[in-house]
């Protein structure tokens, strides 16, 4: 591989890495079957007008998978909100307006091949595993709010979702790292974008002001409008459901030395509840009144 350049390993696989021409006009990646269902789909929605890097070859090298696709750029989203806070001190409204353009796009491909409904929360939210490292949470109240959401995302048109989208595989040309995808309502994918950055603590160097999420919704909303004579903004709630549960999901330490991690689960485990307990009673999750981890760590015994 003396022609491609080492960028990183592959952050949602055991196995494989991501390289770089030496030109920084194509990138390979190496994996095994969760990549090469990867590449299956992505050829699959780029026929079908989605903005996704193009595949430009695949094969077995020395017996390991690989694929070959054209560069989107190289700062996702994500770095650019880092340099906008290392610049500015906040995120940029023209970042901002980058998110919903790309996300409109999207969600205008997803809307045109509308597909047959299917079950898609279980898949989307890693219930199972949430329920298996949290058997306290698997209640009838819990379930009951599941089949609530459910039940209301279905008025809304089933499509390919990717389903961890967020502003690292997010660039200004297109969407990146499709391997955790599935079937989802239209929007689910879309509209959480900025609420995903209060799950994560204030870990991640940045993070959008109420009026910037705002902003973001209510361009997402005009799209949504066009499509389906709707906002989709009043499902915000259902998604966020789900992403109580996804953020929650393998989060459960192994090692008992490893105070950090312990700290992080119950951290989660305490966003689920608000999130559960805010959807309960009013069908809307406001991630504005999460805690930042290192609060909650200062108070935690």
């Amino acid at each position: 591989m003396s022609e491609w350049a080492f960028v990183k390993s592959r952050t949602a696989s055991d196995t494989g890495a991501v390289w770089r021409s030496a030109d920084g006009e194509l990138y390979k990646r190496t994996g095994t079957d969760d990549l090469r269902d990867e590449v299956s789909f992505q050829r699959h929605i780029t026929d079908l007008g989605y903005p996704v890097p193009e595949i430009i070859s695949s094969g077995t090298d020395d017996g390991v998978f690989y694929a070959v696709e054209r560069s989107l750029g190289d700062a996702t989203l994500h770095d650019l909100a880092l340099m906008d806070v290392s610049r500015d001190g906040q995120i940029s409204e023209e970042l901002i307006s980058t998110a919903a353009q790309v996300s409109a796009r999207l969600m205008r491909a997803q809307a045109d091949n509308p597909q047959v409904p299917a079950p898609w929360f279980d898949k989307a939210a890693f219930t199972g595993n949430v329920f298996d490292e949290n058997p306290d949470f698997d209640t009838p109240r819990t379930r009951q709010l599941v089949g609530r959401a459910v039940r209301r995302t279905d008025s809304l048109p089933s499509c390919l979702g990717h389903l961890d989208y967020g502003l690292p595989n997010m660039l200004a040309s297109g969407i990146i790292d499709w391997q955790h995808h599935g079937p989802a309502p239209l929007g689910y994918d879309v509209y959480p974008v900025l609420e995903l950055v209060a799950f994560k603590g204030g870990g991640k160097g940045y993070s959008p002001t109420a009026e910037q999420r705002a902003t973001y919704l209510r361009a997402l909303d005009k799209v949504s409008v066009e499509l389906l004579g709707s906002a989709v903004s009043e499902h915000l709630g259902d998604f966020l459901l789900a992403k109580c549960f996804f953020f929650l999901a393998l989060m459960r330490p192994t090692d008992p030395e490893r105070r950090d991690k312990h700290v992080k689960w119950q951290y989660r485990r305490t966003l689920f509840t608000m999130g559960l307990d805010q959807y309960e009673s009013t069908g809307a999750i406001d991630t504005g009144t999460f805690p930042t981890l290192e609060r909650f760590a200062a108070d935690y015994r």
